[in-house]
């Protein structure tokens, strides 16, 4: 049995523009609102949401020459959670991609691989020793966060149930996962 109150939930970029209608929308992202709010009402110690926070010029922006259209400009509805995410268990948010001339997929580290968002800080503070990763996208920035999860040390699992990514075929990103030593868990095994 996992024990919840050495572990932590992370929700991974569940906000607005990558929901349906959003500036760069997941397929079908908002279809896993229900087992992310059915998660967090577990008792983890900790329920942090990770929140894409780009400044309006930011370096993944096209306009920037960057890969992706302009999204999540820092307080802007599209940066904003969904108003079906049930809000209360969150107790932490960790905002990434802030600096202009970097990125951050993962929810640990921006894409220089080298400056932390506060992540690891936090979850060690709260001894925590697993980490439960959901969220969007599957194939990018909840990979990446799971990914630098096992490499700080954390037991991690991912609830693909959970996830939605932009490959509408998840299988090589989850194979890849459990080759790295992330576990696959199932909604109903917490």
């Amino acid at each position: 049995m996992i024990d919840l109150n050495r572990s932590a939930l992370i929700l991974v970029d569940i906000q607005n523009d990558f929901l349906p209608g959003g500036a760069l929308a997941v397929p079908n992202g908002d279809s896993i609102l229900e087992a992310v709010n059915a998660l967090a009402r577990h008792p983890f110690r900790a329920v942090i949401a990770t929140q894409d926070w780009h400044p309006s010029h930011h370096c993944s922006f096209i306009s920037q020459g960057g890969p992706w259209p302009v999204h999540c400009v820092a307080g802007t509805h599209g940066a904003d959670f969904p108003e079906a995410l049930t809000p209360e268990p969150i107790t932490h948010i960790i905002r990434k991609g802030v600096l202009q001339e970097r990125d951050s997929y993962s929810g640990f580290l921006d894409n220089d691989r080298a400056t932390s968002t506060g992540l690891d800080g936090l979850l060690k503070g709260l001894g925590i020793d697993r980490v439960v990763v959901c969220g969007l996208a599957l194939d990018y920035c909840v990979m990446a966060t799971a990914l630098d999860a096992i490499s700080c040390g954390y037991q991690t699992d991912v609830v693909p149930e959970a996830c939605r990514g932009i490959s509408s075929n998840p299988t090589a990103t989850l194979e890849k996962l459990e080759k790295q030593g992330v576990r696959l868990k199932n909604l109903n095994t917490f």
